[in-house]
């Protein structure tokens, strides 16, 4: 990490030339601008940046969708401003001479824009410090390695890629050393930049892996987790290889997940209030499963997102809570100031801050509500009939999502409306497309 006058230091002796002055956008990816490091220090730290609040309404290809609020062609698409977070300030050591500063964004008048991720996830956080919380999460993020670069992806349209691994590798020594070249960059990147790792591992899939970040206060745990996947993709790009962090890159192949564990502890950062109050978690995971299929949406973001979840798949289908289960959606952890819930539903495509905030929100709900703690569950829960189900389709957990009047209670109007605008353009933009399954199927047969 940097502090503002060691900054102003390198920048002056030349060690640093570019600061990336990035915020999320709504799919949790890094939006923003290249700063020479003297302009950044003389303009931006006292000033800010502008930029197009378009940049909040596009769909994955960077498209102005129609039909919001926030920004549209009606509203001659203004600006809004990116205030910096200094607390984020820290070198990126995979990129020559380049320091990177995440950014809070505010309109013109001053106020924090609202359908901003990363004020969605402090608004949670801001609810559960009133009533004493201080949340700390964690996001094991899984993701697949190609030796196909991404522009011979792209001219292979994707398909018959070279996965780096040649047989399933979850645990695997043998196997994961021939992708250490890439997988140590990572790691060694990460720490670089004070994103502190725990370790790596092969994950169910061929060329499959899994990097375990230090588990931290939610909102730098959602900073670390957006710079660490725009950061694994740049050192894959920067080796000749590719990395897809999407729910389901292949039909016939494991999905790739993003488990989220949470807990709640006291102001101070150093007790585990989940490990101490069994009442206070029983109350937080009813709550999980109150609102776990209305938040959907957060946790799975795009139409492919919902093929991951495939009975025996290790993808759970099920909205159920078990102790040490991987059956279950839900799955508890831990003792004492381990002691944490891991949510097994988001996938690597999640957005974090979305995704944290979603849990928050519900985890809060059961205990404002004093719901009552469920029974945990025992068993497969993939073969139990009757029990509650994740979402199937973008389609359900959009309708769910925008139905729910908790949510525009909890979130506001506003935010609910926005995202569920934008879901719902991109459910139609799949319906309108003819996909290369329909193809192989009925350009013959039917």
């Amino acid at each position: 990490m940097l502090g503002v006058q060691e900054l102003k230091q390198l920048v002056k002796k030349g060690e640093i030339d570019t600061v990336l002055t990035v915020f999320p956008d709504m799919a949790g990816r890094l939006m923003g601008k290249r700063m020479t490091g003297k302009f950044f220090v003389d303009d931006v730290l006292g000033h800010g940046l502008h930029a197009c609040a378009y940049l909040l309404t596009v769909d994955i290809e960077m498209e102005p969708l129609p039909g919001f609020q926030m920004a549209s062609w009606n509203s001659g698409y203004h600006d809004m401003k990116a205030s910096p977070d200094l607390s984020t300030l820290r070198r990126i050591p995979w990129l020559e001479k380049t320091a990177l500063v995440m950014c809070d964004l505010l309109t013109e008048e001053g106020k924090p824009v609202s359908v901003s991720p990363r004020e969605i996830l402090k608004g949670q956080l801001a609810r559960a410090a009133k009533l004493g919380y201080r949340v700390k999460t964690a996001s094991e993020l899984e993701f697949y390695l190609y030796k196909d670069t991404y522009d011979s992806a792209a001219k292979k349209h994707f398909h018959d890629l070279e996965p780096a691994g040649a047989y399933l590798e979850d645990y695997h020594i043998l196997q994961t050393t021939k992708e250490e070249p890439i997988i140590q960059a990572i790691r060694n990147g990460m720490e670089g930049a004070g994103i502190p790792v725990e370790n790596s591992k092969g994950e169910w899939g061929r060329g499959q892996a899994e990097i375990n970040l230090r588990y931290a206060d939610a909102l730098e745990m959602a900073d670390r987790h957006v710079i660490y996947k725009n950061g694994a993709k740049e050192i894959a790009y920067l080796k000749g290889a590719s990395i897809t962090f999407m729910a389901k890159p292949h039909t016939d192949r494991a999905g790739s997940s993003c488990h989220l564990h949470s807990s709640f502890w006291d102001k101070s950062g150093k007790r585990n209030l989940f490990g101490q109050n069994e009442d206070l978690f029983g109350h937080y995971v009813a709550g999980q499963i109150a609102l776990g299929r209305s938040l959907g949406l957060w946790f799975a973001p795009t139409v492919n997102s919902y093929k991951r979840y495939q009975s025996g798949s290790f993808a759970p289908t099920r909205l159920v809570c078990g102790k040490d289960n991987r059956t279950c959606g839900l799955r508890v952890i831990g003792e004492g100031n381990s002691k944490r819930l891991e949510n097994r539903i988001p996938g690597a495509d999640a957005n974090p801050y979305l995704a944290f905030a979603a849990t928050i929100a519900a985890g809060l709900h059961g205990i404002e509500r004093k719901l009552k703690a469920p029974s945990y569950f025992t068993g497969n829960a993939y073969e139990t009939p009757g029990l509650a189900e994740v979402p199937k389709t973008l389609r359900e957990a959009t309708e769910v999502f925008k139905s729910e009047p908790l949510l525009k209670k909890i979130f506001g109007e506003e935010v609910i409306e926005h995202y569920a605008h934008a879901a719902q353009l991109e459910q139609a933009a799949y319906d309108q497309n003819v996909t290369c399954w329909e193809l192989h199927r009925y350009f013959e047969r039917i």
